[in-house]
């Protein structure tokens, strides 16, 4: 499938990881030694994307500075020089195309839907991939572009089905606890991120939209929106505990969002 350019929301405060966002933004919480980030859009450029637009907000100069000092690949691999208007940073790494990245401040305290919003004017083309900068997964972008380009919708999500936050209990008569389910795989299906938009899309978004309110809400009454089913990994960092796992599942060789190795 043809290459899009990636729209990362990388601007939230992360509250619920506040023992780890006072000092760096979320989207450079660590996992297996490097920021989040950096995983997320390794994946992205593994399967052939690597022209990142991403969307600052909170300690958003952090994110530019990481990219300043610290090299993703090692040193004699690696560049980086700025285009005249100081947004675009490309990097040259031994891959066949380099990573080009628009930092794009879009405010500090402005919605999801509103920071997609803002950073129409870097989007070329009809059509281009966002997601979350806190999700990991292996979806198969391929995949979930054909399925896109199929439906002729202006919007697809990838819907996952996470494991519950929980313990199930079966419970028999009398209240009896008949059998315990550890955390099971839920059966309703949520909103992973890793999506594909048309430019129609920034239609449906005002300058402060929630995105996964009255903009989702509007596409899906016109028909515009629809789900890939995502089966395999998926994973976001929303809590501390979470941070935790994803560091253990990649330091045990476990982690199926490393596609540029697993596969």
């Amino acid at each position: 499938m043809k290459p899009l350019p990636v729209v990362i929301l990388c601007g939230g405060k992360g509250t619920r990881l506040k023992q780890l966002t006072e000092d760096v933004p979320k989207p450079l919480i660590e996992v297996g030694g490097r920021p989040i980030l950096w995983h997320l859009m390794r994946f992205f450029a593994h399967q052939g994307h690597r022209e990142f637009i991403l969307c600052l907000g909170y300690k958003g100069e952090a994110v530019k500075r990481w990219f300043m000092e610290h090299q993703p690949w090692e040193a004699e691999d690696f560049t980086l020089t700025f285009s005249p208007d100081s947004r675009r940073v490309r990097t040259h790494a031994p891959e066949p195309e380099p990573w080009t990245i628009t930092f794009a401040d879009t405010g500090e305290d402005t919605n999801t839907g509103g920071r997609i919003k803002r950073v129409e004017r870097y989007v070329k083309g009809r059509s281009f991939l966002a997601t979350y900068g806190d999700g990991l997964s292996d979806v198969d972008l391929g995949a979930l572009q054909r399925f896109h380009r199929r439906s002729g919708r202006l919007a697809t999500l990838t819907a996952v089905r996470p494991a519950s936050q929980f313990g199930i209990l079966e419970l028999g008569p009398k209240d009896a606890v008949k059998a315990f389910q550890e955390k099971p795989r839920m059966t309703s299906w949520v909103n992973g991120g890793f999506f594909v938009f048309e430019k129609g899309v920034f239609g449906y978004l005002g300058d402060n939209d929630i995105l996964e309110r009255a903009p989702f809400e509007r596409l899906a009454a016109d028909g515009q929106i629809g789900a890939y089913r995502h089966e395999g990994f998926w994973e976001c960092m929303d809590t501390y505990q979470d941070n935790l796992r994803l560091n253990r599942a990649w330091h045990e060789g476990k982690a199926p969002w490393k596609i540029w190795e697993n596969r």
